[in-house]
């Protein structure tokens, strides 16, 4: 089976989503429901998990850095 929209049904792509996150009911941090909700656009056919996932290591990445209180880790 693949992971592309083209290779999935909706209902095979929310199991995709459900079993890659795992118990997001049951998380403690509240972050869990925020990664559900970033995957929809790939449940609704709309954008395909690699540019999901590109866009948030993208943004992620790039986020502005304070330098001054940063040190270590490849923080200059």
């Amino acid at each position: 089976m693949g992971l592309l929209i083209s290779e999935t049904t909706r209902e095979e792509r929310e199991r995709i989503v459900s079993e890659s996150l795992g118990n997001i009911d049951g998380a403690c941090d509240g972050c869990a429901a925020g990664l559900a909700e970033m995957y929809q656009e790939y449940i609704d056919g709309k954008k395909e998990l690699r540019d999901i996932n590109m866009e948030f290591r993208a943004s992620y990445v790039s986020g502005e850095i304070d330098k001054e209180d940063k040190s270590g880790c490849g923080y200059m």
